[in-house]
């Protein structure tokens, strides 16, 4: 199904990885892990066939499914159910067979035949195809992702982020592809259907690699884990569950630790008597072996996985602003005839804490845009109080230039900022040497999430829109986030599914979409954040 022979991966200059060899066959469910920036998201790419691998081979048969963390293909216009329908060829024939049906009661009777026997040809091919059992399949996945029919009947122009991938993740999981390859497939899903989600992957048949941060998904389904350790430009792979795994990593890693202790002592013992030797003319060449093997056996070492580095992140002190730095009043958007939201009012004071909540598809992610002046509403209007400096973060990270550079995009953000100060807090973002040349579009999710970050964090803002930052973190820089928003003194406004980022926040107010009902925060949203 996918056959990995002898690949070396390239970014730019740096090799970041080489001599990778692995099989994936019906019922191996691998879970492909290592820290973000490692390579994990570059390497599914190419196994995709998105790009293509330095040195080596990779060799794919049969139906490839294929998520990646920023979908965008699809045509903007077509409905949500034909795009997921076309997975196995039936959309456009649905398409088709419900024009026709209009059409036979054409006046014109050439026209209302011709229909009729066009009608009859793609009804044909439709059952051939099985397309009324597919069809229930289709609205079974759809409705477990939290898809209700209402969203199917939209074109993927008017669906949030959320939704557009939650669109995706059931095209490819109702494709009945042989092998699937899943980048972040929990993001945007509420807690029944990642419960769901789960189960759909223990009962797979077929093969697939996932990147996930859900330690519960790849603990219950996964039987082999794929460690990418960027230190070593290398992938271990353990034929065993998580579980397992974690006690054979650490058990292989305090196995090179000793190994290494060991030879490095032996080296040093070397070439101390190498020192001795080469000061006397008779022994210079037994010198000279014994510098040459204690250089051998460091050489030959595995490396120790070294400490794994974590963005250090702390929001800006915000800019001087007024007592009420935003308002907004009646605000409501509609996609067509499609209300998302109406007469919603909110008033965000300096150094205010506030949750958005609701459940997917309630308007969320949509009123953050049109309170970072993305979108504009259908009514009501944005009342921007003094001194007022927006920080965006947007979920799919819209705000990033993917055709610039990742320092044209840090310099972007502050118009007084240096290159010399833009670079050094890239360094604290893990952007180092050339990191800062490459295009934003190249970078993984995890990278973008930084980037994104690390261009709030210079932007001086005092009301920062967060929009689920801690999707696509692992578990080192989600800390660091939810440290950052318990000392931030500026205003937030966060939507999130993460109930450790509310905690960390202390919201004092929360808004609950799509009624825009405002109340004071208590412990029991708490599990509204969880089913959402």
């Amino acid at each position: 199904m996918l056959a990995v022979h002898n690949v070396a991966i390239d970014v730019g200059a740096r090799r970041l990885m080489s001599e990778v060899n692995f099989r994936v066959a019906a019922g191996d469910k691998i879970g492909l892990v290592g820290r973000n920036g490692a390579g994990k998201t570059t390497l599914t790419k190419h196994l995709a066939g998105d790009l293509e691998p330095s040195e080596g081979k990779i060799e794919r048969s049969g139906e490839l499914g294929y998520l990646p963390q920023d979908p965008r293909s699809g045509n903007p216009e077509e409905l949500a159910r034909t795009r997921i329908l076309d997975a196995r060829g039936l959309g456009q024939l649905v398409l088709g067979m419900s024009e026709s049906s209009l059409l036979m009661g054409d006046p014109h009777p050439a026209v209302a035949e011709a229909a009729m026997k066009k009608y009859a040809r793609l009804t044909d091919r439709f059952t051939a195809l099985g397309g009324y059992a597919a069809e229930a399949e289709a609205a079974s996945i759809a409705s477990n992702l939290n898809l209700p029919d209402r969203v199917l009947g939209q074109p993927l122009s008017t669906l949030s982020g959320g939704q557009r991938r939650r669109i995706e993740l059931a095209r490819i999981l109702f494709s009945d592809a042989e092998t699937l390859i899943l980048d972040e497939p929990t993001n945007h899903l509420d807690a029944d259907s990642v419960v769901w989600l789960r189960e759909f992957l223990k009962n797979y048949r077929g093969g697939f690699i996932v990147i996930t941060h859900d330690i519960e998904l790849v603990g219950e389904t996964v039987n082999r884990v794929f460690y990418l350790d960027a230190n070593r430009q290398a992938i271990d792979i353990y034929n065993m569950n998580w579980k397992n795994y974690q006690k054979q990593r650490a058990a292989d890693e305090e196995r090179r630790r000793k190994e290494r202790t060991n030879v490095e002592k032996k080296a040093t013992a070397l070439q101390l008597q190498a020192a001795k030797f080469g000061a006397k003319a008779s022994k210079a060449a037994a010198a000279h072996q014994m510098v040459a093997r204690a250089e051998k056996m460091l050489s030959s070492l595995d490396d120790v996985r070294a400490a794994d580095r974590v963005a250090k992140l702390r929001f800006p002190d915000p800019a001087p602003c007024g007592k009420t730095p935003i308002m907004a009043s009646n605000l409501s958007k509609s996609y067509g005839s499609l209300e998302i939201f109406a007469g919603v009012d909110l008033a965000i004071d300096r150094g205010s804490k506030v949750v958005i909540l609701g459940l997917n598809g309630a308007g969320k992610t949509t009123l953050l845009r049109i309170l970072a002046g993305v979108d504009e509403p259908d009514t009501g209007q944005i009342e921007p109080g003094h001194g007022l400096r927006v920080g965006y973060y947007a979920q799919e990270h819209e705000t990033l230039d993917v055709k610039a550079s990742v320092l044209q995009n840090m310099m972007s953000a502050s118009a007084t900022l240096t290159e010399t100060e833009a670079r050094k807090v890239l360094g604290s973002f893990l952007f180092t040497g050339d990191d800062g040349h490459k295009l934003a579009g190249v970078l993984s999710g995890g990278e973008k999430t930084r980037l994104a970050l690390a261009m709030l964090v210079v932007s001086a803002a005092n009301v920062l829109l967060l929009d689920e930052p801690t999707n696509n973190l692992d578990p080192a820089s989600r800390a660091e986030i939810l440290d950052a928003l318990a000392h931030y003194s500026g205003s937030v406004v966060l939507v999130s599914h993460d109930e450790g980022a509310v905690q960390a926040l202390n919201p004092e107010r929360v808004l609950i979409m799509p009624d825009g009902v405002e109340d004071h925060w208590n412990k029991d949203y708490l599990e509204l954040i969880e089913l959402a």
